[in-house]
């Protein structure tokens, strides 16, 4: 029998995937805070780092075993509790998964996981109790997230021998995550937003970003950190991963010029807020079809979900559910783009490319299996928060600002009475 031994070359990019995944949290921390007034800024960046922290705890215990531990029974639906828990048998030099360390894959799908419920918090700005939020986050990621990324990342005999029912059963294609990732976190958004309701003020006081340039500087790192996301999903150094990066850059150009057409003609001007968006619009869009399609077919999904996810944005008004930072419309509406499109420009399975429709079927019915899952238990999950704990803020607090209420701290300080303060000066001397 070979023995397998770690490629270097691999192992490198892998390294620096997790790495760019990584820089992701802070990326999505500057994108939403920079969109919330300035009374927000901070707690919106916490929910975040929050999120990083008590999943990644999670992960280590039994998040990774859940997903890609053999499924109880052949079922496709969830992984062994205890096969790698605690990464049994893992956490050592001699570990090998594929041809890298097993610490290094382990690492890497760990971030998805904590980006994947940092992604929701957009939903629920300004107004969510930060510790209801962190209980959320544990119950979240252990009911929902890692179920869901068990149906699609567990492939057979890679890790696990039998691994999730989308992956191996349907036969749907996800490469990076629109659906565990994207469609999963913006059902949860939805369903939260419907569980603590709107925001004081909502569609009668204006809410602008406070700070459009962190707005900018989030979306770019938040594409840089991408590169790593969908190419790093090769887990190898190879013709896939490089197809990935293409795709990525070509898709998310695309999203960028389509949302700003939608903005231009419906509005008539074209913003930084709205090139922003596009960026992570079309981010999310090619995540699940990054190395199904082509490079004109990453242009046509980005084309079509940054005009989309643009013209989703007023769904939240017609229908008067408060989505702060159109997490909905951004990585539901992106996630089910990108999924369902390569039923129709997946080179060799898309309609459009002499695949038929059965790959489209599968497509619609993993997207559509995600989304219901994930908005149910979300709600319930979020109801029971609640009801027991409480998952709002009161109305004061939200008025006077979450960031001074919650966590004593305000985003800037634009006086400094220090000084006074060491001269024992008053402040009415």
């Amino acid at each position: 029998m070979e023995q397998v031994v770690i490629n270097t070359g691999d192992t490198a990019w892998m390294l620096i995937s997790t790495g760019l995944v990584t820089l992701m949290i802070p990326g999505l921390a500057l994108f939403y805070g920079g969109m919330v007034r300035v009374k927000s800024v901070l707690n919106m960046m916490m929910m975040s780092f929050g999120a990083l922290a008590i999943v990644f705890v999670l992960w280590i215990a039994f998040g990774f075993s859940l997903v890609f531990g053999d499924s109880y029974n052949g079922s496709g639906l969830i992984g062994n509790f205890t096969e790698f828990a605690f990464l049994k048998g893992l956490d050592n030099s001699a570990a090998i998964i594929g041809t890298i360390p097993a610490a290094v894959f382990v690492a890497f799908q760990g971030i998805f996981a904590a980006i994947t419920i940092a992604l929701i918090s957009g939903s629920i700005a300004d107004r969510a109790k930060f510790g209801a939020w962190m209980v959320f986050a544990g119950i979240w990621v252990t009911l929902v997230y890692f179920p869901v990324a068990h149906w699609v990342f567990a492939f057979d005999n890679f890790v696990a021998k039998t691994g999730g029912w989308i992956a191996n059963d349907l036969g749907a294609l996800d490469f990076a995550g629109g659906t565990a990732v994207h469609i999963n976190a913006g059902a949860a958004g939805l369903a939260l937003a419907f569980v603590l309701g709107k925001r004081v003020g909502f569609k009668k006081v204006p809410m602008r970003p406070h700070n459009l340039p962190l707005v900018m500087l989030g979306a770019g790192l938040l594409w840089f950190g991408w590169f790593g996301f969908n190419a790093g999903s090769a887990v190898a150094s190879n013709g896939t991963a490089g197809l990935a990066l293409l795709n990525t850059i070509g898709a998310t150009s695309a999203a960028v010029l389509s949302w700003l057409l939608v903005e231009k003609i419906r509005d008539g001007h074209a913003t930084s807020l709205g090139a922003a968006s596009g960026v992570v619009a079309g981010l999310v869009a090619i995540t699940p079809a990054c190395a199904a399609v082509n490079a004109s077919g990453a242009l046509i999904v980005g084309l079509v979900a940054g005009a989309l996810c643009a013209l989703s944005v007023g769904l939240k008004f017609k229908f008067n559910y408060d989505d702060s930072l159109d997490v909905v419309a951004v990585h539901l509406v992106g996630g089910l783009v990108g999924t369902i499109m390569i039923g129709f420009v997946g080179v060799d399975v898309g309609l459009f490319n002499g695949g038929g429709t059965e790959q489209l079927v599968k497509q619609v019915i993993g997207a559509g299996a995600v989304l219901v899952y994930s908005f149910v238990l979300s709600y319930i999950i979020g109801k029971l928060i609640d009801l027991t704990i409480g998952f709002r803020i009161t109305g004061d607090q939200e008025v006077s600002g979450i960031d001074l209420a919650l966590h004593a701290e305000r985003g800037y300080e634009l006086s400094d009475n220090s000084q006074g303060s060491v001269l024992g000066i008053s402040k009415g001397a």
